[in-house]
């Protein structure tokens, strides 16, 4: 089944089990957020608020909750886009795989947006106010749309073929917005929306902006969809809907046909507002920063509207699985896109952008025995995956030699971190660049947009093993306490709080000295970190703490460092200081009050009984 309507898409979900209806009038404040992060936790279905306080448009979340759902939702399509996008990886399948590829033709008509006249969105018009006010966590800056398609095209060469649809986070209401007037526009570094709007700027005139909210699925995931700058999200939105994109104008604007909401206004390219905070991805508020922002020109809505919205916070969130699926459907392209790369994960447990493995091909000196072989192909690999796409973004990459185990499983988090450490070699194979670009979102460096970058790259034989006890007799310095072992050759350290630079540094030096002074036998990483328990206790609290909390360039020490024509390189362990500093942005935690009230659903005659 394809859908025509969000609509068509819920009652689908609701006939299969996949849906549940929440008939208790909820809080769009805070209560809606805090329920859908329950059942999602709990593996649970969809969700249909009924009654939304203060707004007559219902709700839905959770669409995408699990994989088998998502893949249920693409169940009539997938196969076809998934085959479509290795067909342009490797042409030549076509010819091999005829009769499995017979209905390709048929999809990629499904691509061409087709303008049309009657669009059900236009049917009615609404005000900002009236639209659920969706607040996720306490200290946001007011209420989101947490599911947006952010529609502009380029001011130089404007067409719905040269468009971009992205996901950027629009805030409602709150700050210095004039109500019912503008809302806030945030758009991360890297997002082709940003093209348009220097454009824009160039051409001295408004950017038109238009905000679709709903119809069908494939749109949304559309917006999310990481895609060559030449093909158009409207383009794949098809393809995956498996119904054309409907579009019409209205005053210079585009409206998507058969989304349940659209708002359109125009951007002045030089005028910003504050904008924040926000509870993000990475389990942290982004903070207030100036943002453009939208003057917002009408507000259309279909007659049977309904609001959908996701929650994001410490991974893992619904986004992981939007995430999963991108994987499905990509993972065949990047051997194409990166030759002589196998394999590229972004660490959803570490917040995506912070923490990148790959596997490479060794290739450069092939008649190298083994045990001589260092990363050499890798190096050039690296610098080719740092400017690919959204992996421009990435802070920490950890690559690994293909021939040296290929059974290895870049997925499996665990087994990959054990075998680089294992065959790293710290005096020589960590690789920084230093006041570069960084994921807007992460603030653990002192400036926006700014960070730093390092390559782990291990290729060869095991150089160390790695314990799974601490060492006998290990002693740790004064003011250090509490070693626990994440994994093998991996401990977390209580360490005292960060206060300012020049102490943290002090501290962190002091540590690595005296490591270098004490029997470190398969000990390769040490993380200083405030609760050391809570961050040893899985592997999901040991990636967030260790990459989220971290700038590479500021935070990666050695026992036994030394800097050779310009290199960095350590003898002993490697410690990275995870602390939480000052500039860093506050972590996310529920109102409790709220929790109370969402307790109270779960019990006996609540629409959660049951499931959570």
């Amino acid at each position: 089944m394809t859908y025509a309507s969000m609509r068509e898409c819920v009652e689908d979900l609701e006939t299969h089990g996949h849906l549940i209806r929440i008939k208790e009038e909820v809080d769009p404040y805070l209560e809606m957020a805090e329920i859908h992060r329950r059942v999602y936790a709990a593996g649970g279905p969809a969700l249909f608020f009924e009654k939304v306080k203060g707004s007559p448009f219902p709700a839905v979340s959770n669409l995408f909750g699990t994989l088998e759902r998502s893949r249920f939702i693409f169940r009539h399509t997938l196969d076809r886009v998934a085959r479509l996008v290795e067909a342009k990886v490797d042409p030549k399948s076509l010819l091999m795989h005829p009769i499995k590829n017979l209905m390709l033709p048929f999809a990629a008509t499904k691509a061409l947006p087709r303008k049309v006249k009657d669009a059900p969105v236009m049917a009615c018009t609404t005000s900002l106010s009236k639209l659920p006010q969706i607040t996720c966590w306490p200290d946001d800056g007011g209420p989101f749309v947490l599911l947006p398609q952010v529609y502009s095209e380029d001011p130089s060469s404007p067409h719905i073929l040269r468009s971009n649809l992205g996901m950027y986070r629009i805030q409602l209401a709150g700050n210095d917005y004039v109500p019912d007037k503008e809302i806030g526009l945030h758009y991360q570094i890297k997002r082709d929306i940003g093209r348009h709007h220097a454009h824009a700027i160039e051409k001295g005139e408004p950017l038109k902006v238009s905000i679709f909210v709903g119809g069908p699925p494939a749109h949304t995931f559309a917006a999310v969809m990481p895609l060559p700058e030449n093909l158009p999200e409207v383009a794949f939105a098809g393809a995956l809907a498996g119904r054309r994109f409907h579009y019409a104008k209205e005053n210079g604007h585009t409206l998507s046909a058969d989304a349940d909401f659209c708002i359109i206004g125009t951007v002045d390219p030089k005028a910003v507002k504050p904008e924040g905070p926000f509870g993000d991805h990475l389990g942290y508020y982004s903070l207030t920063h100036p943002f453009p922002f939208l003057k917002v020109e009408k507000v259309y809505h279909r007659k049977d509207a309904i609001w959908p919205f996701t929650v994001v916070g410490r991974p893992p969130q619904e986004d992981t699985s939007f995430g999963a699926l991108i994987h499905e459907i990509t993972g065949p392209a990047v051997p194409d896109a990166i030759p002589g790369v196998s394999a590229i994960h972004a660490v959803d447990a570490a917040g995506v952008h912070p923490l990148l493995l790959a596997i490479g091909k060794e290739t450069y000196v092939p008649y190298c025995e083994n045990e001589d072989k260092k990363p050499m192909e890798l190096l050039t690999l690296s610098n080719a995956i740092f400017g690919f796409g959204q992996c421009s973004l990435a802070k920490y990459l950890f690559i690994v030699a293909e021939g040296d185990n290929p059974q290895l499983d870049i997925h499996d988090e665990r087994a990959f971190l054990i075998h680089l450490l294992e065959r790293m070699d710290f005096t020589r194979d960590l690789h920084f660049q230093t006041r570069t670009t960084m994921d807007t979102l992460d603030y653990s460096s002192d400036g926006l947009n700014e960070g730093s970058k390092v390559v782990f790259a291990a290729a060869g034989e095991k150089k160390r093993g790695l314990t799974t006890t601490l060492p006998t007799g290990f002693l740790l310095p004064e003011g250090f306490s509490s070693p626990h072992l994440a994994l093998p050759g991996v401990m977390m350290v209580q360490a005292p709080n960060f206060t300012d630079e020049a102490q943290g540094e002090a501290t962190a030096q002091r540590l690595a000295d005296h490591l270098h002074e004490t029997p470190t036998k398969g000990m390769a990483l040490v993380v200083l970190t405030e609760d050391p328990a809570f961050a040893a206790k899985t592997l999901g609290n040991f990636l967030w703490t260790t990459f989220t909390r971290s700038n590479p360039s500021h935070d990666i020490y050695g026992a036994g460092a030394t800097t050779i024509h310009k290199h960095w390189g350590s003898t002993g362990p490697l410690i990275i200081d995870a602390r939480l500093k000052p500039h860093h942005a506050p972590p996310l935690i529920e109102d409790p009050e709220i929790s109370k009230r969402v307790d109270d659903l779960c019990q006996k005659g609540g629409s959660l009984y049951g499931i959570v």
